[in-house]
């Protein structure tokens, strides 16, 4: 047999979790220091550069 559930708790539940992933967001976006920001702009940075540098030329030959 199937586990009954009250679709109308399990909404809720859904809209509050979808809530709480939304503030968990916007707390990383908007709650670190402009030092942070500006750290993790730079390593996302360097990542890409590494990633282009190594990034292998295609032969059109």
């Amino acid at each position: 047999m199937a586990e009954i559930v009250n679709l109308r708790m399990a909404r809720k539940a859904k809209a509050r979790a979808d809530a709480r992933a939304q503030a968990e967001e916007a707390r990383a976006r908007h709650g670190a220091t402009k030092a942070t920001r500006e750290k993790t702009s730079a390593e996302i940075a360097r990542l890409e550069r590494t990633v282009e540098g190594a990034r292998r030329e295609k032969d059109t030959d």
